[in-house]
């Protein structure tokens, strides 16, 4: 069995090769990034001597339990994608997580997500789940996350409805290809409460075999719930100005929540505080852009 442990750490890294000038302990402490994907690793053992670790590369391994990480309460991005992981669990100090990589796993219930606060990316798509079982939400969990998740990829997981996700309403960016999503009123209803979504990746579900009659006429439904929330926003800012005179409303519409560090591969809003949606559909792997002017999606 290849276990992940601190003499193994030392043996790989850097530390063999610089001077010795300082103690293993010193180098552990000061360690920020640490990369040991495509291991074979099997357990992970006690790594509390790695304090101040912020980012754990761990992909593409054997791990099958998510354990003794209760000491990196500076961590804030784990990967762990491509294991055997058949359980989320073991997070709760991990204060400060805000991307978790768990796709490619044996995972059938997203749960044990209750006390990161600072989540804000989350990946568990591709699990290798058992035949006819799809991929199911924990409540709480996913109430826990309502505040902070503003992305999620749940592709690949035979996943027929979202209705459970629906507390979500900082979603930017949905990515659920290859499920078995179906019914259009559905998701009307889910995506009327995400007022922040930018980007929707739908490709290889049941829904989009109409994809341009159906799209068009969610998008004039979205528009119109889209508008009546925002009437009953402003009423009640309105109100709020009128009894609250020395306060400001500087709401400028949803922003990009990774303004400065954004991924290559999700999309610009078209502009600043007024961002587009992208939808990507059947048969356009590149994404349809769907302009304000032509879908009516303006703020």
């Amino acid at each position: 069995m290849v276990r992940l442990t601190v003499h193994l750490i030392a043996k790989s890294s850097n530390y063999s090769k610089t001077c010795r000038s300082e103690s293993l302990q010193q180098y552990l402490k000061k360690l920020t990034h640490l990369s040991f994907s495509n291991k074979s690793i099997e357990e992970i053992d006690d790594l509390s001597r790695c304090r101040n670790l912020t980012v754990l590369y761990l992909y593409d391994n054997q791990i099958s339990q998510i354990c003794n990480l209760g000491f990196a309460s500076n961590l804030t991005h784990l990967y762990m994608q491509n294991n055997n992981i058949f359980c989320i669990e073991n997070l709760s100090s991990l204060d400060k997580l805000s991307r978790l990589f768990l796709g490619g796993n044996s995972i059938t219930v997203v749960e044990g997500l209750d006390e990161l606060k600072s989540l804000k990316e989350l990946h568990v798509e591709g699990q290798k789940l058992p035949r006819g079982e799809k991929l199911v939400f924990d409540p709480r969990s996913i109430s826990s996350l309502s505040e902070t998740l503003c992305i999620l990829n749940i592709s690949k997981n035979n996943i027929d409805e979202i209705w459970d996700l629906a507390p979500l309403r900082k979603l930017t960016h949905l990515y659920a290809t290859d499920n078995q999503l179906q019914d259009i009123h559905e998701l009307e209803t889910v995506f009327s409460q995400w007022s922040q979504l930018r980007l929707l990746d739908l490709n290889r579900n049941p829904v989009l075999k109409c994809t341009e009659t159906l799209s068009r006429q969610f998008l004039i439904n979205w528009k119109a719930s889209k508008d009546a929330k925002k009437k009953l926003d402003d009423g009640k800012d309105i109100k709020e100005q009128i009894a609250n005179p020395l306060t400001t409303d500087f709401r400028v519409g949803p922003q990009h929540p990774f303004a400065h560090e954004r991924s290559s591969s999700l999309s610009k809003p078209s502009e600043y505080g007024k961002p587009g949606v992208t939808f990507r559909l059947h048969g356009d792997s590149r994404g349809k852009r769907y302009e304000q002017s032509k879908c009516l999606l303006s703020c």
